[in-house]
């Protein structure tokens, strides 16, 4: 059985965004180090596994004609910005016992990403989606209002994986040799923080926790899998689409939050998870009947 391109890019990104809804899992392991010292670890072990997945596929060819263009470069440079935020962010977010708030982040990105789909590539959108939407976005104004503080834990991660999607879709360039291109503009950076750790004794790579180093290795395998299927739903798939879709993974880290770290669980945000769920049941009913037509 073939399957169509937008069908792939439904496989792809239920992939990543449930691979992302189980990450705090991961993320628990490594709390105890500081949170960049984490990120420098994503960046630094993304790229060997990178490096091995790109000889093992063959695409070292595709490098070269990216590394010539100005403009995709300049794209690419901003795109590894924006994750690198989205990532520390992240990190902060569950090292703090924050991951309800961060889950809400991810609520709100999918609004972003299908109002940046509409500003920049003309996206429409249907009745039924509208109402999706609709319905989302009340969910997640219950959600902000419970809060009862600006949560800028939730706006930080929303906004900065929102434009790195656009970002990504302007670019245009191949899932895998994009991906190697970004976190090796990050690497010396990476390099020398890690760098100066080890000089001053601080690095817990090097320190007696073994455990904690092994996970800190993970850390490449962990950030590229995700993402290499994002990014390949994202040359696939409307803006609008992916950005529904989205819902999946904090509605997973939610779930994650609550049975498996405690995290209080108020009526409020039970309604706010309810709301979003249906939403997404609306906007995925609109799209397959959209492709059976």
């Amino acid at each position: 059985m073939r399957y169509s391109q937008h069908t792939i890019g439904i496989f792809y990104a239920v992939a990543a965004f449930l691979f992302w809804g189980l990450a705090p899992i991961y993320f628990m392991q490594v709390s105890s180090v500081n949170p960049l010292e984490v990120l420098i670890h994503r960046i630094i072990w993304s790229v060997v596994v990178l490096t091995l997945l790109l000889f093992v596929s063959k695409q070292f060819k595709l490098i070269n004609p990216i590394l010539k263009n100005k403009l995709q470069i300049k794209y690419l440079f901003l795109s590894s910005f924006l994750v690198s935020l989205n990532w520390l962010i992240f990190i902060y977010a569950v090292s703090v016992d924050k991951i309800l708030e961060a889950s809400l982040g991810y609520f709100i990105n999918p609004l972003i990403s299908i109002f940046l789909g509409y500003l920049f590539f003309s996206e429409r959108i249907s009745k039924n989606q509208l109402i999706a939407v609709s319905i989302a976005f009340v969910a997640v104004m219950i959600q902000l209002v419970t809060i009862g503080t600006l949560p800028l834990i939730s706006l930080g991660l929303a906004f900065s994986f929102a434009f790195y999607g656009l970002v990504r879709k302007k670019v245009n360039v191949a899932s895998m040799p994009g991906l190697f291109i970004e976190t090796l503009l990050l690497l010396p950076f990476a390099l020398g923080y890690l760098s100066y750790l080890i000089w001053t004794n601080s690095s817990a790579l090097v320190g007696d926790d073994s455990y904690i180093s092994f996970m800190l290795c993970l850390g490449g395998i962990v950030t590229v899998l995700p993402l290499l299927w994002f990014n390949a739903a994202t040359l696939r798939l409307k803006l609008s689409t992916l950005g529904m879709l989205q819902y999946i993974g904090p509605s997973v880290a939610f779930v994650v939050a609550i049975v498996i770290y405690d995290e209080v669980l108020s009526s409020a945000k039970m309604l706010t998870f309810a709301l979003i769920w249906f939403a997404l049941m609306i906007f995925t009913y609109d799209i397959f009947r959209a492709n059976s037509n």
